[in-house]
């Protein structure tokens, strides 16, 4: 019973997840969605901006604090380990919530890009974006990241295989692919105003402090294989002649 419990309580963590995560990509392209980052009542420009701030520090806190290896040892001895990538995600997912729904427009134009191929040149760079990060998910273990393999794991009665370290496509020549999806969907706008502009400045500071924590805890995870990863792996541009070959995948 407790092990369906999980498997349920996973699925309802995935499919709030899965449904923050499309609205994010409204919500930061401006479409279709009822509420989009410059969409709203526009209210007074220094409240705006410290109502924006603590939203997006809400957002990076909850999602840098819960992925720490020392907070998820206490946190398992509250929460069972199966479900304990659920409800990160969850939490993470209610984050951005709350976020699309009490994110203040600041809608001064910073720029706009008005050359028909120019602008549509910008939006492929943001779908881009979306399937980068989305792929990037795949290459490792989308349900895995996601929590659905713990819970299902639990129900059939299966230990978690011990963590391995896999540089699969992306992850050759970017060490955090996923991070470099979403800069390229927060900042490929052809009509950037003031608003989206915090928002991509204060993902883009978010992303740096947390690369930093989490190469701290795969150093500490992995060691010397993570250090020489480092070594051959850009941390988020592709640049030439940096890249795994599939010999050393091995000895990485």
């Amino acid at each position: 019973m407790a092990g369906l419990v999980a498997v349920l309580y996973g699925i309802v963590a995935y499919g709030v997840t899965l449904v923050a995560l499309l609205y994010l990509i409204g919500f930061t392209g401006n479409l279709i969605v009822p509420k989009s980052i410059d969409s709203g009542f526009a209210g007074p420009f220094p409240a705006s901006i410290v109502v924006d701030v603590l939203l997006i520090g809400l957002f990076a806190v909850q999602h840098s604090v819960m992925a720490r290896q020392g907070f998820k040892r206490w946190w398992t001895r509250i929460v069972p380990a199966s479900v304990e990538r659920s409800t990160y995600v969850l939490f993470a997912s209610f984050a951005l919530l709350l976020l699309y729904w009490q994110w203040q427009p600041i809608p001064r134009p910073v720029w706009t890009v008005n050359d028909p191929v120019a602008a549509g040149a910008v939006d492929a760079i943001f779908w881009l974006g979306w399937v980068v990060l989305v792929a990037s998910t795949f290459f490792l273990s989308h349900f895995e990241l996601f929590g659905l393999s713990q819970v299902f794991m639990r129900l059939f009665g299966k230990q978690p295989s011990e963590a391995t370290f896999r540089t699969p496509m992306l992850y050759r020549y970017v060490r955090h692919p996923i991070y470099l999806g979403i800069l390229l969907a927060v900042w490929a706008t052809p009509a950037m105003t003031v608003g989206h502009l915090l928002y991509s400045l204060g993902i883009t500071a978010y992303i740096l402090i947390g690369i930093r924590l989490e190469e701290h805890d795969l150093v500490q995870q992995f060691g010397d294989r993570y250090r020489r990863y480092r070594q051959h792996a850009a941390m988020l541009v592709p640049l030439p002649g940096r890249r795994v070959v599939a010999s050393e995948d091995a000895d990485i």
